[in-house]
């Protein structure tokens, strides 16, 4: 079908046209060598957003998370993360695969995080335990429905660490989105991080490309990393203009996808399917009370023209984007009610 209206990610979203002239013009070189100028200006842009040293331009957010846990956890020790984490749900196993790392979470609870409970289950060096030595959250989350985690349990979360002597990584993959809806600044952000990995081709639109952002001998080290899983690009500042576009335009206008979400959420809302608060891109639907399972509500928006993310038998998911516009909203506004309520 023809003009689909397509709501699974914020992945699928194309290059606009400045951003392809970007591309098209971009000053290039070797990346493997540090000779590609725009990578380079790239990366020192972001590092800088962030109030960071340095920062590491890969080519997908699943290398980026990768590369900053093995920065952070050796071999054989302990990662703790919630139970959703894109790094232990969404990477296939990535983290034991490449880095030898034991993984251990909390119940998930999405952006609701109590440092309490994490500072509970830290294990110390002992007698044949893992010790943990790094904590890991997600900003925005995902699987929590797009939730923002409030800067002051993250605050607490960077005091649980401090006090065990861990590291703390920010999967922030939406951190952006994150910024928009809080008004928190991006160095904000970034003092309270070890390590962060950011994403250029979701909500900002990008083709490819995440960073990994850290200290000056982190970010060495993840070349490295990077070199050994396969990640060394070459002329790749024609991908790199194109997330310093996104960088430059397509921040601010986030805030549009957050209203575009929230009015789909309150279009679902009467059929008792929305199952957490919109507060970003992402509309989660919690089926378990209706008729419909998730299969069965995807199938029936594609047939309209519409399609959804199924997440699991009774969940699924609307997401917003660049790519959707006022047009694709109406449709979707209409063609879903129509089958909830049928």
């Amino acid at each position: 079908m023809a003009d689909l209206v397509d709501l699974r990610s914020d992945t699928v979203t194309r290059p606009t046209p400045g951003m392809r002239e970007a591309m098209a013009t971009a000053e290039v070189g070797d990346d493997v060598y540090g000779e590609d100028p725009t990578v380079n200006a790239l990366e020192a842009e972001v590092a800088a957003l962030f109030g960071h040293e340095a920062a590491l331009f890969a080519p997908s957010g699943s290398m980026a998370n990768q590369i900053a846990l093995q920065l952070l956890v050796p071999p054989g020790d302990e990662l703790l993360c919630d139970a959703d984490a894109h790094v232990v749900t969404y990477e296939i196993g990535a983290a034991a695969a490449y880095g030898g790392i034991s993984s251990r979470t909390w119940p998930a609870v999405g952006a609701d995080i109590d440092p309490e409970v994490v500072a509970g289950m830290i294990r110390p060096d002992g007698y044949f335990a893992v010790p943990t030595r790094a904590i890991a959250v997600e900003q925005t989350h995902n699987r929590g429905g797009g939730g923002v985690i409030p800067l002051a349990t993250l605050r607490d979360l960077r005091a649980v660490a401090d006090d065990a002597g861990l590291a703390l990584h920010c999967d922030g993959a939406r951190i952006w989105h994150a910024h928009v809806a809080d008004r928190v600044p991006l160095i904000e952000y970034g003092r309270l991080f070890d390590t962060l990995s950011v994403c250029l081709s979701k909500g900002l639109g990008a083709p490819v490309g995440s960073l990994v952002v850290g200290s000056a001998e982190k970010i060495e080290r993840a070349r490295m990393i990077r070199k050994r899983m396969g990640g060394g690009m070459r002329q790749a500042g024609i991908l790199a203009a194109a997330g310093r576009y996104a960088l430059a335009h397509h921040i601010d206008r986030l805030a549009d996808d957050h209203a575009k979400a929230a009015r789909l959420a309150e279009a679902v809302a009467p059929f008792g399917v929305l199952a957490t608060t919109v507060r970003t891109n992402l509309v989660a639907l919690d089926l378990t009370k209706h008729v419909l399972d998730a299969r069965a509500l995807a199938a029936a928006a594609r047939a309209e023209g519409v399609l959804i993310s199924v997440l699991g038998p009774r969940t699924a998911r609307l997401v917003t984007h660049l790519g959707l516009d006022d047009a694709d909203l109406h449709r979707a506004l209409t063609v879903l009610p129509q089958i909830l309520a049928a």
